[in-house]
């Protein structure tokens, strides 16, 4: 069997977790994402000593690798294990200085570990991260050069891993306004995650620093789309329009379904109060109908009680009210986890409260931080949910009865030969 660097056995473990094979939670993720930027660094600086890569033949050069020995680092995410190289018959006895720097930098090390997937890392980011206290650089430029590329591969890899492997049943897209950039105004970060045939949630995209307008949107879902994410059978999204014209274009053989809990903020808004307890119970039990054809129903009683003293309400609960119960035509155990976007939003707030970090002072760095630790956060609190095989064949119908419907709206009108009507004085 041949021998691998440990870091690429800490990289197969990273692809697994994000696979699904092996569930993370933020801090083993955390951990093992630091444990590679580690290991990588260590390599390279082991190879700068013999003068030679893993693979390559030493010809008279002295010195050769025996083996690794376990370090370990204590960090806020918990204890770190890594692989130290050990190099023997070398003219004189390797130490690492590597080694020595990052007992005083965790910190460091697991913003590092954090941002390798929200964005990718420079060279600068890596030669800050092992840079002892007289400020110099312990990577030499042409090792720090390469473990930035070698990650930066690691990071393209997760931004345009193919998709296809996921059967994804349920997406979800939301945009969460943040101040990117000092003295600029706020833009969206969009995110997608999907429910899969197993029950398993699976992070499909991240594109910081978008505006919600439809060209934006449609960037991001064509994307996805790109890399292989077949139409799902619903989409859900807030009401932000460019979204939904996006949403609609691009997975045309989608149901959408519009957030419930965005649409339920929005329609308290427009009323009392004192009636809103009221109001909102008439409210959910048209959106959270047995059927689509009692949401109907529902939906005319709503209309009948208030339309008249209160139009404007009225008119928030009607539009776009067939998406707001497109949930409906799922199996019944799926209709809850399918009708609300609003994990990424809740996920945000508790991950501010833990940094304390003020909204208004993020900068790039902090947001996708910010962003990419609540969505791996995400995997200690989604639960899966259980599909069976019953619901997956009634899924498999709704989905050729999606296909059909779309087949039958796109097809094209074709205009029947007009018979040529022949006159004359004669009428011949």
């Amino acid at each position: 069997m041949a021998r691998v660097p440990a870091s690429e056995r800490t990289r197969n473990a990273l692809k697994d977790m994000f696979a699904g094979k092996s569930p993370p939670d933020r801090s083993s993720l955390v951990r093992q994402a630091a444990r590679l930027i580690v290991e990588e660094a260590l390599e390279s600086e082991a190879a700068d000593a013999l003068g030679r890569g893993y693979y390559e033949h030493g010809a008279d050069r002295r010195g050769y690798r025996n083996g690794n020995r376990l370090g370990k680092v204590k960090t806020a995410e918990g204890e770190i294990e890594f692989a130290v190289p050990q190099l023997a018959d070398m003219a004189q006895p390797f130490r690492s200085k590597i080694r020595e720097v990052i007992r005083g930098r965790t910190e460091e090390l697991e913003r590092l570990a954090v941002e390798m997937y929200a964005r990718g890392l420079s060279v600068r980011d890596i030669e800050a991260a092992f840079t002892d206290e007289a400020g110099r650089c312990v990577l030499s430029k042409t090792a720090a050069s390469e473990v930035t590329e070698r990650l930066w591969a690691d990071y393209q890899g997760f931004a345009s891993r193919d998709l296809a492997e996921f059967k994804v049943l349920y997406v979800f897209v939301d945009g969460i306004a943040e101040k990117l950039h000092l003295g600029q105004p706020r833009e969206a970060v969009l995110a997608a995650w999907g429910i899969t045939e197993t029950g398993h949630k699976v992070l499909l995209g991240l594109a910081p620093g978008t505006k919600e307008d439809t060209a934006s949107c449609r960037d991001f879902l064509r994307d996805l789309k790109t890399r292989g994410l077949v139409d799902p059978i619903l989409g859900a999204t807030d009401g932000a329009p460019g979204l939904i014209r996006a949403f609609e274009e691009v997975f045309s053989r989608s149901l959408r379904q519009r957030c419930l809990a965005h649409k339920i903020r929005n329609l308290q808004s427009k009323v009392p109060e004192e009636l809103w307890r009221e109001l909102k119970a008439v409210a959910l039990a048209a959106y959270q109908a047995g059927s689509p054809k009692l949401a109907q129903m529902a939906k005319e009683d709503f209309v009948a009680r208030y339309e008249r003293d209160y139009p404007s309400a009225t008119a928030c609960f009607l539009d776009d009210f067939d998406a707001c119960i497109a949930h409906l035509q799922l199996p019944i155990a799926h209709r809850r986890a399918t009708r609300t976007t609003n994990m990424l939003e809740r996920l945000f707030g508790e991950e501010r409260r833990r940094t304390k970090v003020i909204p208004h002072a993020f900068g790039e760095r902090a947001v996708l931080k910010l962003m990419y630790a609540a969505l791996i956060r995400a995997s200690e609190t989604w639960k899966r949910i259980v599909i069976t095989e019953f619901e997956l064949r009634q899924l498999e119908q709704l989905r050729e009865h999606l296909n059909q419907r779309h087949a039958e709206r796109t097809a094209p009108v074709v205009k029947r030969a007009s018979r040529s009507r022949i006159s004359s004085k004669n009428g011949t």
